[in-house]
């Protein structure tokens, strides 16, 4: 694994708001994961969490068009809950060094993760943000998105507006089927041209949380399987929203309550462990 970052690639990260890691996993690394997360989504029978009966593709609090996103990507969360080789793929502090760095952050908390894999003649992933969804706020939360397949312009690569993360708001714009919606929150995007991320099967991409992006249609008879992490800052506290918070800890929570269960928020990587 390809963990240790370059002063550029951090300095690139801090003004674009992400970051494409070429050759992140040699091909036994890449393959063990391939292996664990088709396992890890297979066992799951299609439960988007481990603590429900909701379905990848049914219509939930943020996608309400259930028609169409349910032809986006088979998107199972947390399945580092479920899954014992996901657990330690997903602990390992290699990838908690590399978040807590691009993110100057003194330690690095597991959001959620999630496979993103795009079936054959998959729907676009439309402009959106991140962080405005999650139960904490942050500008500094980001992601992992690893590449399991080559990800090409056809097959549903990613897009990113180099340094919207500076000027995007932690207020919820929404997702829906409509690819430019957000863009009448912030208009100035509309016209900017975007960086795609065609990367090699075994590289990776992260992205601030706030940095819009969006990914193409599956335009092939071929899957692009994505394993993805999102990371929040040690040390951020509720913002009243559930998210991916499974109904028993949602309740338990206050406003301002500091998200540090390690059952649903382990910390995987912190600056005094060195």
């Amino acid at each position: 694994m390809r963990y240790k970052l370059t002063d550029n690639e951090i300095g690139s990260y801090r003004k674009n708001g992400f970051l494409i890691v070429d050759d992140f996993l040699d091909a036994n690394e890449l393959q063990t994961w391939r292996d664990a997360v088709d396992n890890a989504v297979e066992n799951r029978k299609g439960r988007k969490f481990p603590h429900s009966e909701l379905k990848s593709g049914e219509a939930d609090g943020i996608n309400k068009d259930a028609a169409y996103f349910g032809n986006v990507f088979v998107q199972i969360i947390n399945l580092w809950q479920s899954d014992e080789k996901m657990k330690e793929l997903m602990f390992d502090k290699r990838l908690g060094e590399m978040a807590t760095t691009l993110s100057q952050s003194e330690g690095i908390r597991i959001w959620h993760d999630q496979s993103l894999i795009k079936q054959p003649w998959a729907n676009p992933t439309s402009w959106h943000l991140d962080t405005p969804f999650w139960s904490f706020d942050s500008r500094e939360a980001l992601s992992i998105w690893v590449a399991l397949d080559d990800v090409t312009l056809q097959n549903g690569c990613l897009y990113f507006m180099d340094g919207s993360h500076e000027h995007t708001e932690l207020k919820e714009p929404g997702i829906g089927s409509n690819m430019g919606e957000i863009f009448k929150e912030y208009p100035a995007y509309s016209k900017q041209s975007p960086t795609a991320s065609v990367i090699k099967a075994g590289s990776c991409s992260f992205h601030n949380g706030l940095c819009l992006h969006a990914a193409g249609p599956n335009m092939t008879p071929g899957v692009r399987r994505a394993m993805t992490c999102a990371y929040m800052p040690d040390g951020s506290v509720f913002n009243g929203k559930q998210n991916v918070l499974p109904d028993e800890y949602f309740n338990s929570l206050k406003v301002g309550d500091l998200l540090n269960n390690e059952d649903q928020n382990p910390l995987i990587y912190h600056k005094s462990w060195d």
